[in-house]
């Protein structure tokens, strides 16, 4: 088992079939950033929901890839891919999370992150996924950017990347981010994630807390950078 890495415990079967066309309540994750310590209280704290779909960005940044791409993986969770996730791919890591999942993970696990797609249409493509932005790829969209020409034909767009929680609500349907699992940057330390009903097209945006300090100690035995857990608290 890799340094700092967390063991999947979650073995219960709280989620459906995440690829049934009948979900209406979706728990969106974003940005795990290969935090299982803050994955794993997010899916403690969701309530039951249809399925499960993610904005990209699983590792990255944090000391546990393997574990959350274990959780990921085995739950077959739609996932789009994240610049951290193709840059682990690519082998042109940039930062020293990178670095670290490029040298942990196996062959077959860069392989798996290296076919994920870069946008979904989900539940009878009512719900879309990109992890930045819907025409432009690496491109943040800031909350300021949150727009009704983001929207084509579906009724919710998902996005990631930029780590701030928010949603808009338009007359042609839902913008939401999400926010971090893994790593918030949005002046609240604590695990993002969000809950859309597509039924009534309503959106819950939630929070949890989570031990940071045993995710800064994991940091803190592999070769990750420091700044990587100091960051948790201070973003």
């Amino acid at each position: 088992m890799e340094a700092g890495q967390e063991i999947n415990h979650h073995p219960h079967a709280k989620f459906k079939d995440t690829m049934t066309t009948e979900a209406t309540r979706i728990g969106l994750l974003s940005d795990i950033h290969a935090n299982a310590v803050a994955l794993n209280a997010v899916l403690d704290d969701m309530e039951p929901v249809d399925a499960l779909v993610c904005a990209g960005d699983i590792v990255g940044y944090g000391p546990s890839p393997q574990a959350c791409l274990d959780i990921v993986r085995d739950r077959e969770i739609p996932t789009v891919v994240g610049n951290h996730d193709r840059e682990v791919v690519r082998g042109m890591t940039w930062e020293s999370g990178d670095e670290y999942a490029r040298r942990v993970l196996s062959t077959d696990d860069i392989e798996w992150l290296g076919e994920l797609p870069r946008e979904l249409r989900l539940f009878d493509e009512r719900l879309k996924i990109v992890h930045d932005h819907p025409d432009e790829q690496d491109r943040y969209t800031e909350p300021a950017d949150f727009a009704p020409t983001l929207l084509e034909d579906e009724d919710v767009l998902v996005l990631g990347h930029t780590h701030i929680q928010h949603t808009e609500t338009f007359d042609d349907g839902l913008v939401i981010n999400p926010g971090s699992v893994g790593q918030p940057r949005d002046g609240d330390p604590d695990a993002a994630y969000a809950i859309v009903d597509l039924a009534n097209l309503s959106v819950d945006l939630c929070r949890v807390p989570y031990d940071i300090e045993r995710v800064q100690q994991r940091i803190a035995e592999t070769a990750i950078s420091d700044r990587n857990g100091d960051r948790l608290t201070l973003d």
